[in-house]
């Protein structure tokens, strides 16, 4: 069994988050790639047989640039904050029709002591919500048993942190998941302790919520007209 993150990997992070500039950052560049960058893109490769039996139609690509793993710069030309680098690192395995059109992704996010696993459709353009939001309401059924399944939520949580006060215009107040309607992100996920993050059975971890979230997945693809 593969290891890939260790307590360096968090170090380096916490590190960054103290001394967020880029001199700092280029004199440690080298634990950059060793203990974050290099081990996450070898997880990327080894979780590409793992997702290609999820789904045929998503990609795991370890690349530095323009594949599955988010650059650490951030885009601060119009953020209050000016820190140059994200404290975090996060990768998503993507539709491969993403780049055309939105489509939910899976996700994974390394950060000591708030690592998780998440599925789904962050901060979804107002079209793409209107249309989820319209294939619940049309698709109950299928909701319940991919979002509130009960050995589904005892594993994932819902995204509640953005929500609407009451139900959007034009959809009944009084339908069975009218709070569901109210999320402005539809996104399931599960933490991930640091142990099991910088553990031997991490591969086997992510195979297993793959599989587990693919449900969810699946159903938000078929909202948005995309194969899964």
């Amino acid at each position: 069994m593969s290891r890939y993150f260790s307590e360096a990997s968090f170090k380096f992070l916490r590190s960054l988050a103290r001394h967020n500039n880029r001199e700092w950052f280029h004199a440690h560049k080298p634990d950059f790639e060793s203990h974050v960058r290099e081990p996450f893109l070898r997880l990327l490769t080894d979780l590409q047989p793992v997702l290609a039996e999820v789904s045929p139609h998503y990609r795991s690509e370890p690349k530095n640039v323009g594949g599955s793993l988010f650059r650490i710069q951030r885009d601060t030309r119009f953020a209050n904050d000016k820190a140059p680098y994200k404290t975090h690192q996060g990768a998503r395995l993507f539709h491969e029709r993403g780049r055309q059109i939105e489509a939910p992704s899976f996700y994974i996010h390394l950060e000591g002591g708030n690592c998780f696993i998440a599925s789904g459709v962050w901060h979804p353009q107002p079209d793409s919500l209107r249309k989820i939001r319209h294939f619940v309401l049309d698709n109950p059924g299928s909701w319940k048993a991919a979002a509130h399944d009960p050995k589904f939520r005892r594993r994932y949580d819902l995204d509640d942190s953005e929500m609407l006060t009451r139900a959007p215009r034009g959809f009944p107040a009084d339908f069975e998941f009218a709070d569901d309607l109210r999320r402005k992100n539809f996104v399931a996920l599960r933490a991930i302790d640091d142990e099991t993050m910088t553990g031997p059975r991490l591969l086997k971890t992510l195979e297993k919520d793959l599989a587990g979230l693919a449900p969810f997945t699946d159903y938000l693809c078929a909202a948005l007209d995309l194969e899964f």
